[in-house]
């Protein structure tokens, strides 16, 4: 059972992690924010949340890539150093992992039905998801 007061903390950075996603975020230190050793950090918020703190910074970067790429403007590379990721192989495969589809693919996709929903409706929509296994 999570205590209400390691909740408290595991939201603080869960929300840390919402507005600092480009950001390089190590999870040691976001580990020291919560006031938790690493170990029990990933435990915790696994626990709390549904999966590890690393998978959510990068369904919150894979987000906001594609909000990014059905734009147009960016090249797949752009897109992956604006979100905080290092590595474009990494990005790509994560990338494939959650859409279902290479980003370069869906960059090049018509994203007009989306243009006409608005944000906060297609956010429910467009928000990259685990597939079960």
């Amino acid at each position: 059972m999570t205590v209400p007061e390691d909740l408290r903390r595991l939201r603080r950075v869960r929300d840390r992690m919402d507005r600092e996603y480009a950001e390089p975020l190590e999870m040691t230190e976001l580990a020291r924010d919560a006031l938790m050793s690493p170990g029990h950090f990933q435990r915790s918020f696994r626990k709390a949340f549904g999966e590890t703190p690393y998978s959510y910074l990068m369904t919150r970067r894979i987000e906001r890539a594609k909000t990014l790429l059905r734009r147009g403007d960016r090249t797949v590379t752009e897109v992956c150093l604006a979100v905080g990721c290092t590595s474009l192989g990494s990005f790509s495969s994560r990338f494939t992992e959650l859409v279902g589809e290479t980003p370069s693919a869906y960059r090049a996709r018509d994203h007009e039905a989306v243009a006409v929903i608005p944000s906060c409706v297609a956010r429910t929509f467009t928000r990259p998801c685990r597939r079960p296994y």
